[in-house]
Order: C-alpha cells, then sequence, then structure tokens
C-alpha cells in the first residue's frame, strides 16, 4: 500500500439512504473511473451518467463529479459517483473500481493524502474527524472554526513569538563581543512575559475546545439506595436506569452521554459500595471501583434522610481514587431536615433531590466549574488531548529558558530549551511528527473520509 495508489470507498454511512457517494483519489483516478462511465465530465461540473459493469450492463445511475488535481480535497485526481443509497448497489459499484485497479481506502486516508499534500495541516485535518463526531452545535462551531485554520492560525503566531525569543538569544550568542548583554535586556523579558500571556489565552481556548469534544466523565457512586439511579434518571431526562428500594438493582456499570450547555457529560451509574455476598453484584462493586478510577469527578450520594452525617462516606472514603476528586451529594433533601446534615470537613458537598429535581441545575454548574468549562465562550477552537500536551511542554520549554536565564545568563542553554518548545508546538501542526502518531490520527476516521 502506497501513496501511488488509487484508493474508493463509500462516502456516505453504511445502510440504506437517498443517496450514496462513492469516492476515488489518486493518479489512476481518471481511468479507472472511466471504466465504469465511458468518459468523464468536464472538471467541477455535475454530469448525469450510468455506471457500467465489465459486460457493460448498468449497476446504476446518477451523478459524476471530476476534481482534478491539485485542486481537490486530496490534492490528487478525485471521481465521485454520486448514486443511489443502497448497499448492494455501493458494494457493486466499489468492487467494479476495484476490477479496474483501484484498493479500498484504510479509515482516514483520504484526509491524510490531503495533510500529506499540504491541502490541510494536522490539526485542521482532527478537525474534520471532530466535526463528523461532533455531538452538540457548540462543538460543531469549534470544530469549524479549527477546520478553517483558526487553532492553526493560533499556533503559528504563538510560534512566531518562540522564534523571535531564539533570535534575540541566538544573536547575543553570536555577537559575544559586543559590549551590550543582549541577555540582560529589558525587552529581552518583556518578549518573554508577551509569550507567557499568549501560552494563557492559547490553552485555554484550546482546553475549552477539548471539553467540548471529550467532555467529562462522572461516576455515581455511594452505598445501596442512595439515590443513584434515581439521579441518573433525572440527568438524561428519562428512565435510563431501573429504580427500586431493593437494595443492590444496579449490578453493572450503566452508561449515559448528556449536554451541559454544549459540554457533554459521560455519567456513569454503578452498584452500591457494600460487602456484597452475590459474586454478581461483587463484580458490579469491582466495575464500579474500576470505573471510579478512570473518572474526572465522583459524585458520591448519600441518603441525607438516612445517613444526615455521610457516614457511608466516611466508611467508605478509603475505597475511593486518591487521585480523583470527590463531591459529596446529599440527596432526599425534599425528606430530609437540612439543619440536621454535617457533612466530613474539607469535602465539597451539594444537596439535591433526584426525585424532585431542587438543586439539580445547581449540580450542572458545579460540573461546568469543576471542568473549567464557560458555555458562553466564543472563541473556543477543536482540539485534543494531544495538542494540549504539546502546549504544556511547549509552555515547560519556555519556563525553563526563562530560570536559566534568570539563574546563569547561558545563552546555549537558553537556547536550547527555547528550541525544545518550538518543537513541540510544531507538533500541533504536524510540521514535526512520526508515522506512528499519525497512524494512530488516522486510524481513528470512518472510512471514506
Amino acid at each position: 500500500m502506497t501513496d501511488a495508489d488509487t484508493i474508493v470507498a463509500a462516502a456516505t454511512p453504511p445502510g440504506r439512504g437517498g443517496v450514496g457517494i462513492v469516492r476515488l483519489s489518486g493518479p489512476a483516478a481518471q481511468r479507472v473511473a472511466t471504466g465504469v462511465l465511458g468518459t468523464l465530465p468536464p472538471p467541477r461540473r455535475a454530469v448525469f451518467a450510468a455506471f457500467r459493469d465489465a459486460a457493460h450492463q448498468s449497476i446504476d445511475a446518477g451523478l459524476v463529479l471530476f476534481f482534478p488535481a491539485p485542486h481537490s480535497y486530496t490534492g490528487e485526481d478525485v471521481v465521485e459517483l454520486h448514486g443511489h443509497g443502497g448497499p448492494v448497489i455501493l458494494e457493486t459499484l466499489i468492487a467494479r473500481l476495484v476490477e479496474l485497479g483501484a484498493r479500498r481506502a484504510r479509515p482516514g486516508e483520504f484526509t491524510q493524502r490531503a495533510f500529506l499534500n499540504d491541502k490541510l495541516d494536522l490539526a485542521q485535518a482532527e478537525a474534520v474527524a471532530d466535526l463528523i463526531d461532533a455531538g452538540s452545535r457548540e462543538a460543531a462551531r469549534a470544530a469549524m472554526r479549527s477546520l478553517q485554520g483558526e487553532f492553526s492560525t493560533m499556533i503559528q503566531v504563538l510560534t512566531g513569538a518562540v522564534i523571535d525569543l531564539r533570535v534575540h538569544v541566538e544573536a547575543a550568542i553570536d555577537f559575544p563581543e559586543e559590549e551590550i548583554d543582549f541577555l540582560a535586556d529589558t525587552a529581552l523579558q518583556e518578549r518573554f512575559a508577551a509569550v507567557r500571556r499568549h501560552f494563557e489565552a492559547v490553552t485555554r481556548s484550546a482546553g475549552q475546545g477539548r471539553l467540548l469534544r471529550d467532555g467529562m466523565t462522572v461516576v455515581l457512586a455511594g452505598a445501596p439506595n442512595a439515590g443513584k439511579s434515581s439521579l441518573l434518571n433525572r440527568l438524561a431526562g428519562y428512565d435510563a436506569a431501573i429504580v427500586t428500594a431493593a437494595p443492590g438493582t444496579t449490578r453493572d456499570v450503566l452508561r449515559e452521554r448528556i449536554h451541559v450547555d454544549g459540554m457533554p457529560l459521560h455519567i456513569l451509574d454503578t452498584a452500591g459500595l457494600r460487602t456484597a455476598q452475590d459474586p454478581i453484584e461483587a463484580e458490579g462493586i469491582r466495575r464500579a471501583q474500576a470505573e471510579m478510577a478512570r473518572a474526572d469527578r465522583v459524585l458520591f450520594l448519600v441518603d441525607g434522610a438516612a445517613d444526615p452525617t455521610a457516614q457511608a462516606y466516611r466508611d467508605l472514603a478509603a475505597t475511593l481514587p486518591a487521585q480523583v476528586p470527590v463531591t459529596l451529594v446529599f440527596n432526599k433533601i425534599d425528606l430530609a431536615d437540612a439543619c440536621a446534615l454535617a457533612p466530613p470537613p474539607g469535602v465539597p458537598r451539594l444537596e439535591i433531590s433526584a426525585r424532585t429535581g431542587d438543586g439539580v441545575e445547581g449540580l450542572r454548574a458545579h460540573l461546568k466549574s469543576s471542568m473549567g468549562y464557560h458555555s458562553l465562550e466564543t472563541g473556543s477552537v477543536s482540539a485534543r488531548q494531544r495538542h494540549l500536551e504539546a502546549l504544556a511542554r511547549a509552555r515547560a520549554g519556555i519556563e525553563e529558558a526563562a530560570q536559566v536565564l534568570a539563574e546563569t545568563r547561558a545563552g546555549e542553554l537558553v537556547a536550547q530549551e527555547l528550541r525544545a518548545a518550538q518543537r513541540a508546538l510544531d507538533e500541533i501542526g504536524g510540521e514535526f511528527t512520526n508515522e506512528d502518531l499519525l497512524g494512530r490520527i488516522f486510524s481513528s476516521f470512518c472510512i471514506g473520509k
């Protein structure tokens, strides 16, 4: 499999539909497409044509679009066949194109070729998948801003500021005989301060975008009958979980995905924490503890009417993962005496009624605040965890350079840290990357894109 291959795939989702699109891209796209069409239409003009098999029998009929290189999505010759959206028709057409010399595309291979042919940088390519997978209007808008290059522009401007720092420092290294100590210049300190402010702005925007894409994972934990399933149903807006008075009803992990002002919220309802005799319930409790270790936050529910001092939390606190923040949620406040509630000190607490909905809006606000999510953020761009990690490494390089400058004024060491910071930023757009990273990124795309 090489970039010289001509690739083919359905560009519409599997299943039945009114329209199905088959996309060809590569150096032999014109020849392969001509094998089913007879002739190609003029560039970028939709023409109705019959799609024929080897015996010249009609497979289907529809619109044909031809985009010659380099003015296409991939930068190669691209032909799109827009026919009927039946899976048998699409598969028959793709099989005929494979007979004529194309091969089936790997996941994300069209977009990977667009990246390799400089039609998109890597951040824009990832935004394509984020736009397709967007679960809210806010996430879609953020992905569109990244696809249009806003995030890439932010990174380019930030990289330019780092390069300016490097130029200043390396000039001081190259001209040590000058009487002026360029490394002691106040202008250099001001540039470091400006770069820090720029990092803060870009990281804030990218952090919001990462939340819009990945969201927050919350595990509902607590003793049996504390109201975990009732709260899941209240947040989901329908009866996602069975609710009964019998303890141990929830045996497995129940998952729901909702949105809080555009931020995806992955809610996991787990088995009540206790010493279980039933092996099935014990397995449910083990799974609950495993999910808590992977969560962004644990909501530990307490029956405020039956346990106003949160003794259940005190008894089970040692079993909770130390690295995951916990919020204590007193449930059933419609049945409890608010004055009798006595939570352990040092633990954030909320009071709700999953049955009536009292306090649930405050819970939603608490979850957004704990993740630093601002629903009115208009400049958010789609970003991924790898982008935030690269930004963090770049910023750490800037801070290390500033510290070395302040302590030793060793220009070579300062320049080395600045080069490392620039290299980390280059990873975001794909100017510096490796094939393993590209493989992981594009393997997550859908086939045909």
